[in-house]
């Protein structure tokens, strides 16, 4: 029998709610010690039954709730979660052959990731839980999918706290080298087993054609595209008709990426890269003397940085280092252009992060319009009781 997990007063209502974590502090007592990865039944402090979920004493969120139903956590359970949430991507991008088919929480499936690249799966793993049954996992999925290959990149830093080790490698099939994603019509050569996130920002794909249509109010635009990446912005810019775009990004080997990316998409020609730090090139390139003024030479000017926080601590620095990007993005805009800005940590909600824009626009004496909100693309579902979905 199931180790019994009790909580305290309260702490009940979250969970009932639909959010999975059960943090150490809010259990009251448990039936027996139930071995670490082990599944419990919840209950609350009057005996009411809650559901079942992973437990893990080495971690802070000492349950992770599976199913508000007493269910056995076996193969035709993760087969009916992964079919389930693979229909759903089937509606909402039945024109796409790369997305992401589980979003951990977002799917019911808490500490899972699995993403499709083409005919590759990449499968990346959070919580300890989820690791003692992987084999598992990757057997439903060869039965789904029929993968060329199966690649792990359970190298997120959160799995330290799970008391995991990062875990890299090929679990199935053959696969060699970077491989080639068709998102929106364009080709992205994307490096499975080493590149950002498990290989593309595939949360930015529906995001990168509601940019490039921006373009088509900006004739003849000049686009810079800032935190590149591989290009996905800026090359959805070039093709929609951008006159020229320029690439920035620290990384020399993202930027070469792109520069080869822009290439098989037959749009070299109007592009340029750099790579450089995207904060001192934006510093260096708004210096002026005290009876100068910097003139703006970008139509469209597209932020995407990554995360610049971590946690809740560190959210002011994030939050002045937001301003300084905005601040100089906005003297490099032409009057009448259109400056798009992503913020992907759930730490700065959206309210937050508009008014350090804001903030910017006032230091600068520039009145913005909003013409348009953006949120991840709908292959990474969103929970509202679940922030860290978002």
């Amino acid at each position: 029998m199931n180790a019994t997990v009790h909580l305290k007063p309260g702490a009940a209502d979250r969970v009932v709610a639909g959010h999975p974590w059960i943090y150490q502090g809010e259990i009251l007592r448990m039936t027996q010690t139930p071995a670490d990865g082990e599944i419990v039944q919840v209950k609350d402090h009057r005996q009411r039954f809650l559901g079942i979920g992973f437990f893990n004493s080495k971690s802070k969120i000492h349950v992770r709730v599976l199913s508000p139903e007493r269910v056995d956590i076996n193969e035709a359970f993760f087969e009916e979660r992964i079919r389930a949430a693979l229909a759903l991507r089937r509606k909402r991008l039945p024109a796409s052959s790369s997305f992401r088919v589980v979003n951990a929480e977002a799917d019911f499936l808490s500490g899972l990731i699995v993403d499709k690249y083409e005919d590759v799966l990449v499968l990346q793993i959070s919580a300890l839980g989820m690791e003692k049954r992987k084999a598992l996992v990757a057997g439903v999925l060869e039965k789904i999918f029929s993968p060329r290959a199966i690649v792990e990149r359970s190298d997120v830093a959160s799995r330290k706290f799970e008391g995991l080790a990062p875990a890299v490698g090929l679990l199935s099939g053959a696969f060699e080298g970077p491989l080639w994603v068709t998102l929106n019509g364009l080709k992205f050569e994307t490096d499975l087993a080493a590149g950002h996130k498990t290989g593309l920002y595939l949360d930015q794909q529906t995001n990168y054609q509601a940019v490039a249509q921006c373009v088509s109010l900006l004739p003849d635009a000049r686009v810079l595209d800032c935190f590149s990446f591989l290009g996905g912005f800026g090359l959805h810019a070039a093709r929609a008709g951008a006159a020229r775009v320029h690439f920035l990004d620290q990384s020399a080997e993202a930027i070469e990426a792109a520069r080869r990316n822009s290439a098989a998409n037959g749009l070299a020609g109007k592009c340029s890269f750099e790579a450089a730090n995207v904060f001192d090139w934006l510093k260096a390139n708004t210096a002026v003397q005290p009876h100068e003024k910097v003139i703006p030479r970008f139509d469209l000017i597209i932020l995407d940085p990554p995360s610049f926080t971590r946690n809740r601590a560190s959210v002011p620095d994030a939050l002045r280092g937001y301003k300084e990007i905005h601040l100089r993005a906005l003297k490099l805009l032409k009057t009448g252009g259109i400056l798009a800005s992503f913020c992907c940590s759930h730490h700065v909600p959206s309210g937050l992060f508009q008014d350090t824009l804001l903030s910017a626009a006032f230091d600068t004496r520039r009145i913005l319009r909003r013409l348009a909100v953006y949120s991840q693309s709908p292959d990474h579902p969103v929970i509202p009781m679940i922030p860290e979905t978002e």
